[in-house]
């Protein structure tokens, strides 16, 4: 079996979201996602609408997600490759070159993100709304 990691915080899901894990799910058999916590989102100075376990309830619910595991540091990555076998890590390239260093572990690719769609850019546009 493939599997395949990729991290975010996944707040406000939208499209460009489901894009992203539909291409990281065609990359293997199995996806992950580490779920940034509340926690690590107030160290990443990241303000999240809903909870860690109202996001989570969200992604468990689509269908190329299998399982979903917390992130709770930077550091993390190389361990859950290491102890769940991960083959393939993908996150967006707005992060190119960020985790090169992943490749001693496992093959990393960096998906282009959804053209026209962002969490702030929904940010953004309600508030436009007011």
């Amino acid at each position: 079996m493939k599997k395949v990691i990729t991290y975010g915080t996944f707040d406000l899901l939208h499209y460009g979201h489901i894009n992203l894990l539909k291409r990281a799910k065609d990359l293997g058999d199995y996806l992950i996602v580490g779920l940034s916590t509340d926690e690590f989102n107030q160290l990443k100075e990241k303000k999240s609408y809903f909870s860690y376990e109202q996001r989570k309830v969200l992604l468990e619910s689509i269908v190329y997600v299998d399982e979903v595991i917390p992130e709770i540091n930077w550091e993390q990555k190389k361990s859950d490759i290491v102890n769940n076998d991960v083959n393939t890590f993908v996150i967006g390239d707005d992060w190119e070159g960020k985790f090169d260093m992943l490749s001693d572990y496992c093959n990393v690719v960096y998906l282009p993100r959804t053209e026209g769609i962002s969490t702030t850019k929904v940010k953004t546009d309600l508030n436009k709304q007011r």
